[in-house]
């Protein structure tokens, strides 16, 4: 059977057979975080599928390859799971998106195999877009110069695209990862284009947090290799059945209050809210970092920081508004 999702335009496929697109302009990475220079590729694919009458395709691959070629999940931080990666790609106007199941065995292909198996055969390859340092197949031997050979021996083309620059800087998702484990969200979001986004379910809060006027949501994260941003207190939009609030949210230790420094939580105040949300999801856009975690001398030290936290995260949320 081949098993396809339909979001709103894209059409999702995990199953490689029997796909059926025409004139297929096709672009191939694993596209975690889908940041700026990633939609500088779509848009460039998209463009192409139009001049050509045809459809663009966006080939990822799931897991990510560290994954399985190191046996571990730990060396593995993810800027997009899997289902964020679908939402956002939904955003634009591409036609199919099709995932592949990366396994060992699928790692050991030759470019050649996998231009000729996949590109050609299954998908009916019209043209190509390359970024500017990917690369295909078993040892990354497919570089630009071996790919327009295999082109030319199958009868389809190839765009090689030059780097997306910003501010100097080449945009990657190793940058992006780098400046969200330092809890630097503004330039995160800027190279990702939009705000960073973590989803999870809540698991309860700090009954310490809820006897001085701040009960907290303690989130555990939907996918355990999911980024988690740095340690800090930042301002974020929470999003509870389609709703939009407010919120202020720590990830670190809780120093003031908490007994084991070993354990690392991620505790939202979802502000002017009262509802009950145990164990359900919610989703989390961290729009701003406010300060670092801190250690205060009591608990009435505490409360008096989250009131000015508050302040200033209504402030970032909503500028202009009293």
């Amino acid at each position: 059977m081949h098993f396809k999702i339909q979001i709103e335009q894209l059409i999702v496929h995990r199953d490689i057979e029997k796909i059926s697109a025409r004139n297929p302009v096709v672009t191939v990475g694993i596209f975690d975080g889908v940041h700026l220079g990633h939609q500088y590729i779509i848009e460039k694919l998209i463009a192409a599928a139009r001049e050509r009458d045809g459809e663009s395709v966006v080939v990822t691959l799931w897991p990510h390859p560290r994954e399985v070629l190191n046996h571990s999940t730990n060396g593995v931080r993810l800027i997009t799971t899997l289902r964020e990666k679908e939402k956002i790609l939904s955003q634009f106007a591409i036609d199919h998106m099709v995932i592949l199941a990366f396994t060992r065995e699928f790692s050991q292909q030759s470019y050649c195999d996998f231009v000729s198996g996949i590109l050609v055969e299954k998908l009916s390859i019209n043209h190509l877009i390359m970024g500017f340092n990917h690369r295909f197949g078993k040892n990354r031997e497919g570089n630009i110069e071996n790919i327009r050979k295999c082109a030319s021996q199958y009868n389809f083309t190839v765009d090689h695209l030059e780097p997306f620059i910003d501010g100097g800087r080449h945009i990657s998702s190793s940058v992006i990862r780098q400046v969200l484990s330092e809890g630097d969200i503004n330039r995160a979001n800027k190279y990702l284009g939009y705000p960073f986004m973590l989803s999870g379910k809540v698991s309860g809060g700090s009954k310490v947090g809820r006897s001085i006027g701040f009960p907290t949501a303690n989130i555990i994260p939907d996918d355990p290799r999911k980024l988690i941003p740095g340690v800090g207190v930042y301002a974020v939009e929470v999003i509870i059945n389609d709703q939009v609030h407010k919120g202020m949210l720590n990830i670190g230790t809780r120093p003031t209050v908490n007994t084991n420094p070993d354990k690392t939580t991620i505790e939202v105040h979802i502000i002017d809210f009262d509802g009950d949300i145990y164990g359900q999801n919610i989703g989390l856009r961290f729009i701003n970092r406010i300060r670092d975690e801190m250690k205060f001398g009591s608990v009435e030290e505490l409360r008096l920081q989250l009131i000015k936290d508050k302040k200033i995260t209504l402030e970032l949320l909503y500028p202009g508004k009293d």
